[in-house]
């Protein structure tokens, strides 16, 4: 029981309900990348090096620098070294592995399995003759490593309903589709049907490329985003499936949702008259920082959380040999 000094009034805080989406945070994909990362630091020591931020959040890639990890943006800023050499999260253009082959590069490859499902899938095609259509944002890490797999010009990208109305293919009979696994459910949905209605015939995946957790992730959100005053995704503004999540919240009925990377960036000036929020997590997200928004309302608020669970997630992928060696 809080003792209230003589002569204050004790301090009566709003209740306010947090419901708290699952699942959130870290996937799969994720999880590894970050293993492979502390793993080859600790069997090898430091430097490790990391091509491109090996997942888009600043805490995690600030986290494993001060560890010992250095992150570039090309291969040509590594030098000369023994030392491993990491690819990060998103996937990487043939050209690079291929460059790290030329200067004998301890490469350890952080590529999400998902993500290489769809090199596969859109190198199979390409094997069969098939244009190659992508859908995806231009310049996403994710895109520019599948366009990289095949030559320059077998890849088209669609971004939008309206590119795949103008699409124009060279051979309406030889077309196959692939997507980028963070995008929106229900765009990618509108823009897949519009590409069958004008092509029948065109070839896609077995399994839908949008990854379980992109699609978890976002029915989560869209069972709490109706019953909230607002609702928060913690991520980085570089994450698309971060950036996903709040237009999912605003589609699903919540008019204040937006996107936060640590609970120091909340301006409470600018929020509204709150009974309760909605609190979730993209997939590069550390679970930390979800604490730290709970915190950060409970100093203003008298906190309750309700956890709301929309799936059970069991996913789990292994770290590269090399490194699963070491434990033996």
């Amino acid at each position: 029981m809080t003792t209230v000094p003589p002569g204050h009034s004790p301090v009566i805080k709003a209740p306010l309900k947090i419901l708290l989406a699952a699942p959130r945070g870290f996937c799969a994909g994720v999880d590894r990348a970050i293993q492979i990362v502390e793993q080859a630091l600790q069997k090898f020591g430091a430097p490790v090096y990391v091509r491109h931020e090996i997942v888009h959040n600043r805490f995690v890639v600030d986290s494993l620098r001060v560890k010992g990890a250095i992150f570039v943006k090309e291969l040509s800023e590594i030098p000369d070294t023994a030392q491993p050499v990491i690819f990060s999260a998103h996937g990487v253009p043939k050209s690079v592995p291929d460059a790290a082959r030329l200067r004998n590069m301890f490469v350890l490859d952080a590529t999400c399995p998902l993500v290489s499902k769809v090199h596969m899938e859109a190198t199979r095609h390409h094997e069969s003759g098939r244009q190659i259509v992508l859908v995806g944002h231009r310049g996403h890490p994710e895109v520019v490593g599948t366009m990289g797999q095949l030559p320059a010009g077998a890849v088209t990208l669609i971004e939008t309903a309206g590119d795949a109305r103008a699409f124009t293919p060279q051979d309406p009979g030889k077309l196959a589709y692939v997507t980028q696994t963070t995008l929106s459910i229900d765009d990618t949905a509108e823009i897949v049907a519009i590409l069958k209605n004008r092509f029948p015939g065109i070839a896609g995946p077995v399994k839908e490329d949008i990854c379980y957790a992109t699609t978890n992730r976002q029915n989560a959100v869209k069972a709490i985003a109706g019953k909230v005053d607002c609702l928060i995704v913690v991520g980085s503004p570089q994450s698309s499936n971060s950036l996903r999540l709040v237009e999912v919240a605003e589609r699903a009925g919540c008019r204040n949702a937006f996107l936060l990377e640590r609970a120091s960036g909340l301006d409470w000036d600018k929020l509204p008259p709150l009974a309760s929020i909605g609190l979730t997590a993209g997939a590069s997200a550390p679970e930390v920082i979800v604490d730290e928004v709970i915190d950060a309302f409970a100093e203003r608020y008298d906190v309750s959380v309700d956890i709301v669970t929309s799936a059970v997630e069991h996913v789990v992928f292994n770290v590269p040999r090399q490194l699963r060696a070491s434990a033996g």
